[in-house]
């Protein structure tokens, strides 16, 4: 494979294997899209990637990161995407969204505003969880969902798949990852659950299997589906989720209709020792790959174009997302092609700066 030949999944034809990640930038009004995620999208876009998805958008106001996180809840929300949407497919990239809900992460500050959950009074809201089990010190116990709520979260997942399909969006990823919601039902460590939604690997996984069945059923059979997973928690020690039960995760929801594992690691339990470095979460996504047989996109300290090329190549990811390096350079992808001698095609209106 190479990184610059295309790639398809059902009806749908990436450019190259280069994708955008979602990266939450904390920017929305009740959940609105605005002129900050139009350029931030577009301009990536513009600058040759296959697929930009955009940010962990909440299923429910209750599912939010922050206050500032980008919602596909109401109608509303719906038509301030279409035309972020619409410019994206206008040059030629996959327009995806991650939908999400943070669970005991819900109600945080802003990054910038420091780190930990809204003070209490100033804005904050009940968070739920499996478990009523806070994410750390300091943090909001959460409500342990009972099986009406557990209901509710299937349904407003389903509803935000059906509204970003309405939007225009041709690519649902599905967030199971980093300590968010669908994570903590997986872990042992955060689910510590005495029902049908606890306790077996099969039943941590339930939630998730369900979620997934919910949105295929109105998610379009010609679009592809992507779930994102952290493949370890990094406490294997204190019996966190691992790799093995991600590569029989990735099997099961294989023959539901997930398409490709989009493969990160850790963020459900603090203070954990992560040995960070250069594609350092490459190699979970070349096991799950090859042990379940199923698409998978690598990501985590993916910087420059020859280590994407060669994790392409060498067969350990079908696809690169790109995360905080589509932060520092929204033209990656153009500057990889030359770089590596490939052709990408530019907009009219930059030609003169990439043919000349």
């Amino acid at each position: 494979m190479n990184l610059f030949e295309p790639f398809s999944q059902r009806s749908l034809t990436l450019r190259n294997r280069l994708v955008v990640s979602p990266m939450c930038q904390y920017s929305a009004t009740d959940g609105l899209p605005e002129d900050w995620h139009l350029v931030h999208l577009g301009s990536r876009a513009v600058g040759g990637a296959a697929a930009v998805i955009a940010e962990a958008t909440a299923v429910s106001a209750q599912g939010r990161i922050s206050l500032g996180d980008t919602g596909l809840w109401n109608e509303t929300q719906l038509e301030a995407w279409r035309p972020i949407v619409r410019f994206i497919k206008s040059h030629g990239a996959i327009a995806g969204v991650q939908l999400a809900h943070a669970g005991r992460k819900s109600s945080a500050l802003r990054p910038w505003e420091g780190q930990g959950p809204l003070p209490v009074g100033h804005q904050d809201w009940l968070t739920v969880a499996p478990s009523a089990l806070p994410f750390d010190k300091g943090w909001h116990t959460p409500e342990a969902l009972d099986e009406a709520g557990i209901q509710g979260v299937i349904a407003d997942f389903r509803a935000a798949a059906q509204r970003a399909l309405a939007a225009g969006f041709e690519l649902v990823e599905l967030h199971a990852a980093h300590g968010y919601l669908l994570h903590q039902f997986l872990s042992p460590l955060s689910n510590q659950r005495s029902d049908r939604y606890g306790g077996s690997f099969e039943n941590r996984s339930r939630l998730v299997c369900e979620v997934i069945t919910a949105v295929r059923e109105v998610w379009p059979v010609e679009l592809p589906l992507w779930l994102r997973i952290s493949a370890t928690d990094w406490a294997d020690h204190e019996g966190g989720w691992d790799i093995e039960q991600s590569v029989q995760l990735a099997k099961l929801v294989k023959a539901l209709g997930v398409d490709l594992i989009d493969v990160s690691s850790g963020g459900l339990v603090p203070h954990v020792k992560i040995p960070l470095g250069p594609g350092y979460q490459v190699p979970f996504a070349a096991r799950i790959r090859r042990e379940a047989e199923v698409a998978t996109g690598a990501v985590g300290l993916i910087t420059e174009a020859e280590q994407a090329a060669d994790i392409v190549a060498e067969g350990e990811a079908d696809v690169v997302l790109m995360a905080r390096e589509s932060l520092r350079d929204p033209y990656f992808p153009r500057r990889a092609a030359q770089l590596l001698g490939a052709q990408l095609g530019a907009p009219n209106q930059y030609l003169r700066a990439w043919h000349s």
